[in-house]
């Protein structure tokens, strides 16, 4: 029997394959139009600053302008919403993050768009894994000491993240559960604040990002524990993942993710030309170094191998919002 949420994304994963008949195009490649790429974010952060290195590698490929457009606001949704409503013509894509094109729909009561009926992945670029980070006040220095420390405090407790429903509030809640913690989420407005009181020791523990994160773990001001995903980063060897910590959970083996995405119906000799741009962008040590700097891993997909990770991963975190009880009006 297929699973209902398979089932609604049968448009999504054939939408690349069945896209010639989607829709009539006057032809099967790009015009002498720009492409735009939209950020779902404001200019600065680590998405952005792929697309801009991205912008300039595709359009010296494609010989076309490739202009980043800037469209922050509600958790990314007015960017993605904007991309999934354009013409389905190559000329328009998304750079954003699996909050954006997934998580987001299991959150949001009202989501202006569909991203299994609406939008058709193009590349996934890189994992963005976060790591846990704790005060070292706490004394707890690995994965041992912490189901001791949550254990002896249980329901004393907090974890921050920079939302509701982010990837940083639906691990560290899992990871309350697997703790039997009964811990406290505090909400941020971004995660500089929230690393702020992580330091300050308002908070004991909380997931954070490499690239904000590391800079305080090298110089002890934050202890990590573990990261999420199924392999360690290469900006930290040394730390373990959470799994090798001790809590193996397909949850903390799941890892965000950075990918491009186009219009439903764009024709896949346009979405193939357009994942070859970018391929070929991911192989170069200028690329390879922006990825490790921001604090991800080079974690290259093109369309299929995208999809299927989608297919893989979406039942995952639909599972743990519902758990959770987050939702977002």
């Amino acid at each position: 029997m297929i699973h209902p949420l398979f089932a609604k994304a049968i448009p999504f994963i054939s939408a690349l394959a069945l896209s010639s008949f989607a829709q009539t195009v006057p032809a099967q490649s790009l015009s002498d139009r720009p492409i735009k790429l939209v950020v779902p974010y404001s200019p600065g952060g680590a998405t952005d600053i792929l697309a801009r290195s991205l912008a300039e590698s595709m359009s010296q490929q494609l010989k076309l302008p490739v202009i980043v457009d800037n469209r922050p606001g509600a958790a990314g949704n007015i960017g993605v919403d904007a991309v999934a409503k354009a013409p389905a013509d190559g000329h328009t894509l998304s750079l954003a993050l699996s909050s954006n094109l997934m998580i987001n729909q299991f959150l949001f009561k009202k989501l202006p768009y569909n991203p299994q009926k609406d939008l058709g992945l193009v590349a996934k670029i890189a994992d963005a894994p976060l790591v846990l980070v704790v005060n070292p006040a706490t004394g707890v220095t690995n994965g041992a000491q912490l189901r001791s420390w949550v254990s002896a405090n249980k329901g004393k407790l907090a974890y921050g993240s920079w939302g509701i429903g982010t990837i940083a509030h639906m691990s560290a809640f899992r990871l309350s559960e697997l703790m039997h913690g009964d811990m406290t989420h505090i909400t941020y407005k971004g995660e500089a604040p929230l690393i702020q009181d992580l330091i300050g020791g308002n908070i004991p523990m909380s997931f954070a990002s490499g690239a904000v994160a590391g800079q305080f773990i090298a110089t002890g001001k934050l202890k990590a524990i573990g990261v999420l995903g199924p392999k360690r980063i290469a900006s930290m060897p040394e730390v373990p993942t959470l799994s090798e910590a001790g809590f193996d959970d397909p949850l903390l083996r799941a890892v965000g993710w950075v990918g491009v995405a186009a219009p439903a119906g764009t024709p896949k000799p346009l979405v193939d030309r357009l994942a070859q741009a970018v391929e070929a962008w991911v192989a170069t040590p200028a690329a390879q170094k922006r990825i490790h700097d921001v604090g991800w891993s080079l974690a290259y997909q093109g369309p299929a191998e995208f999809t299927e990770t989608y297919k893989r991963e979406a039942p995952v975190w639909e599972a743990a919002v519902k758990q959770s009880g987050a939702t977002i009006e």
